[in-house]
């Protein structure tokens, strides 16, 4: 069992039940999740030490979000207590041709106005085998982009393995802001993880042919976005999730990664998914299942081909939260699709 903290924000997440739109609701299901704090989620169900850390405010909104970790093995103890509020996010689930949309409710949220000396990172990653984080965290705030180098500088301190999932978000801050932050967190970064959009809007590294919006895929130009970034960042790997959207509800879903020392690259199977459930922390989970794999000592075919498959299933449960076993997971991934009542 190794030990792995993520760092970044857990929100409420408000979402309109049975397909609805906004309009249409006179309630919201209410789920907890955020890109880290599902990444956690997924790496305690298989069986790591998971801790997370974040900043949530002493009220009951907080208590549920901490409760929320808990229910599921994450470690809680060092969230920080303080600041004014639990960000919000309201989901409008898509269907068919009829695109899921999102809108964020965070601003002055606690860990957007957290600061290093608020946490104890030399306890934090003493003994630590992995730290995660993504791209969402530093565009929260300026004061979050500054936390998160404070984190990486200690992880590396301490000899711990760091991957960050790009996650480029253009409601929270643009390209060029991305581009000047991300690229100098990339130093201390060992396993990179995004899609041909992060790619470009994030890194600047432009995709070519690829085009994630025609749900058709041209694998070598991840080849080339893929030697660009080994080349300028010394990356030990770098993965892409691959989802070809063919609408809402029917996506094909794969990946791909290069290893950054001998640049083999690698694709992995497909999965047809659909009807999708709820496809919102699929790529979380897919960066949960990846982390796993390598902690496991997986090869990085091996270890892809576990992420998807997990990420796969992911996309069958409602909420952020990847609620899979690793039997579940190593039984997909071994070929068995078929879905049969287990009796």
């Amino acid at each position: 069992m190794a030990k792995v903290v993520t760092m970044g924000e857990i929100m409420l997440r408000l979402s309109t039940p049975n397909f609805e739109r906004y309009i249409q609701a006179d309630e919201f299901d209410v789920h907890y999740g955020g890109g880290e704090a599902n990444v956690a989620v997924s790496l305690a169900n298989f069986g790591h030490d998971a801790q997370f850390v974040t900043a949530l405010p002493k009220n009951p909104i907080g208590d549920c979000a901490v409760a929320a970790l808990r229910k599921y093995n994450v470690g809680t103890k060092y969230i920080a207590r303080q600041g004014e509020r639990v960000g919000i996010y309201f989901l409008e689930s898509g269907s068919a041709m009829r695109p899921s949309s999102v809108v964020y409710d965070r601003a002055h949220s606690s860990i957007s106005t957290a600061k290093p000396e608020d946490f104890d990172f030399d306890a934090i990653f003493t003994g630590v085998d992995w730290f995660h984080f993504t791209g969402i965290t530093p565009a929260v705030s300026d004061s979050a982009a500054e936390l998160t180098e404070a984190a990486c500088k200690a992880a590396k301190k301490h000899g711990v393995k760091i991957s960050c999932d790009l996650n480029f978000r253009k409601k929270l801050w643009t390209s060029e802001k991305a581009q000047r932050i991300m690229s100098n967190l990339m130093q201390y970064v060992d396993v990179c993880i995004g899609n041909e959009e992060d790619a470009d809007k994030v890194l600047g590294f432009k995709p070519g042919k690829t085009d994630v919006t025609s749900g058709e895929l041209e694998l070598q130009g991840y080849v080339d976005i893929f030697n660009q970034m080994c080349d300028k960042f010394h990356f030990e790997y770098v993965i892409s999730s691959l989802r070809e959207s063919h609408s809402a509800s029917n996506n094909g879903w794969s990946a791909c990664i290069m290893d950054g020392k001998t640049r083999e690259f690698y694709h992995s199977k497909k999965y047809s998914i659909t009807p999708i459930v709820d496809r919102v922390g699929g790529g979380d989970s897919f960066a949960a299942g990846l982390i796993c794999g390598l902690l496991d000592g997986k090869d990085m075919k091996a270890a892809i081909e576990f992420a998807v498959a997990g990420s796969a299933l992911k996309h069958t449960i409602p909420g952020d939260f990847n609620h899979v076993t690793r039997a579940e997971v190593e039984t997909l991934a071994g070929g068995d699709a078929s879905g049969r009542v287990q009796r």
